[in-house]
């Protein structure tokens, strides 16, 4: 079953108003109508009381060519229905038109309405086949006949359906009216919340996990007074908040940039230090005891893995920092197969395979970052997909944008890691296997390459397939 789509505030404001204001013009319009036909059929009582069933007891002998015997129509109005009843069966009935008695072919049904009716002098409603609906009464004669008088009631539903179509048409140009004027004062009404609707808007755009955020200025009708300035008066202190979480979450980031770029760059020259040496000593030609040479070797290498470190931070610290990056024509089909050599030679057990265009395919940038960033792609999948593993790479270039895609059939990345796997330090070691070690800082350097670039990177993993996608302004 299919739901309906939620209103909004002003078009439930203005059905509601429309609803309400159509009950209570159908409740006046059952009431007028109730009170009419009530008021009309105590006049026809009236007036059937008023003829004391004269025309009635004329009937109680046939007919007959004197003028003396004929039914007495006189004081009737037209369409007076009169009937005699004797040991509850109708001996006669006759209806008056044009000031003289009718006789009638009564139905089985009709005699036994007329049968039927309370002989209390009070008037009933009963429908006759050849005359329709008719109020009649019935009162005792003097013979124990029961005489039975009615007029039709054709005229007084007349009325009353005349009545019912002038309040359907005034009542449906009443609802008509007060819809469109309700929709306009409702609109009107709430334009305070459309501002506090739109400063919120404008607010929810602004780039919030990022960068120094301007503030909009607060609202400034806050009457709290009115449903609506106290909205704005609670926004205006929430974004207040926020402004000022947003203010010391920029202070800290630009420390800890500030930081983490001073400690880079100074820890360069001692590691470059310590490494050169380790390989001088490495170098010595005279006896070096095997422990000692293993010591040095190992110092070595983890210097060269700290001046990456070092290396790695040094460049994210000057992304952030917005420092400008080259803008100039890059063959990204060069870029891979360059990328694919170096990974094939790193990896020879996996297995390494390009889905490239006949045609190369040209960006703007900065050639060694992009080269960084596919680069650090294929390292990736190398460190955390075991041997044997699939690796493909793949460059499409469609609408306007060019797509590297880097897809291996490992074994994924987990579901709760994924939105964080472009983040700095984050790592998925109990999921993938590594054979050495990771910073886990190569797909932060690749977020941050390609957001300078202008475009996007986006990773998609389930068990049994992985795919890196990195998408440029073509």
């Amino acid at each position: 079953m299919r739901r309906l789509p939620p209103r909004s505030l002003r078009g439930q404001l203005t059905v509601g108003l429309v609803v309400l204001l159509a009950l209570a013009c159908f409740a006046v319009g059952v009431t007028t109508t109730l009170v009419l036909r009530n008021f009309l059929m105590g006049r026809l009582d009236e007036q059937l009381s008023a003829s004391g069933g004269r025309f009635a007891a004329s009937l109680e002998h046939e007919a007959r060519p004197d003028a003396d015997n004929r039914p007495d129509t006189r004081g009737q109005a037209e369409e007076t229905f009169g009937a005699r009843l004797l040991d509850d069966t109708v001996t006669r009935a006759a209806v008056v038109d044009d000031a003289v008695d009718r006789p009638l072919t009564l139905t089985p049904e009709d005699r036994r309405a007329l049968t039927g009716t309370p002989v209390d002098g009070s008037g009933h409603s009963i429908r006759l086949s050849g005359l329709g609906k008719y109020r009649v009464t019935a009162v005792r004669g003097d013979d124990r006949d029961i005489l039975i008088t009615g007029l039709p009631l054709h005229p007084v539903e007349e009325t009353v359906h005349r009545l019912e179509a002038v309040e359907a048409v005034l009542f449906g140009a009443a609802l008509v009216a007060t819809g469109i004027a309700g929709a306009a004062w409702v609109r009107i009404s709430l334009r305070p919340l459309q501002k506090v609707t739109a400063h919120a808007a404008e607010v929810a755009g602004l780039p919030l996990a990022s960068g120094e955020i301007a503030m909009p200025d607060p609202l400034s009708d806050t009457d709290p007074r009115t449903e609506v300035g106290q909205v704005g008066t609670a926004l205006n202190h929430m974004l207040g908040h926020v402004e000022d979480a947003l203010t010391r979450r920029q202070t800290v980031e630009e420390r800890l940039r500030r930081f983490a770029a001073d400690a880079s760059h100074e820890l360069r020259t001692p590691v470059s230090n310590i490494r050169g040496h380790a390989e001088l000593a490495l170098r010595h030609r005279g006896p070096v005891p095997a422990e000692v040479r293993h010591a040095l070797e190992r110092i070595d290498n983890e210097s060269l893995r700290m001046t990456r470190l070092v290396d790695d931070l040094l460049l994210l610290a000057r992304l952030d920092a917005g420092r400008p990056l080259e803008h100039e024509p890059v063959d990204l089909t060069l870029l891979i197969l360059d990328a694919t050599d170096d990974a094939r030679a790193a990896g020879p057990g996996h297995h390494w395979l390009l889905d490239l265009p006949e045609e190369p395919v040209t960006v703007t940038g900065d050639a060694h970052r992009l080269q960084q960033a596919i680069g650090n792609l294929l390292v990736n999948a190398r460190t955390h997909t075991p041997t044997g593993t699939d690796v493909t790479i793949a460059l499409t270039e469609e609408q306007g944008t060019v797509l590297v895609d880097v897809s291996d059939n490992g074994p994924g990345i987990p579901e709760e890691i994924q939105p964080d796997v472009f983040g700095r330090f984050v790592r998925a070691d109990h999921a993938r296997s590594r054979s050495t070690g990771s910073t886990g800082l190569g797909l932060a350097i690749v977020h941050a390459v390609v957001t300078a670039h202008g475009g996007t990177a986006t990773v998609t993993s389930r068990p049994g397939h992985t795919t890196f996608r990195i998408t440029l302004p073509a």
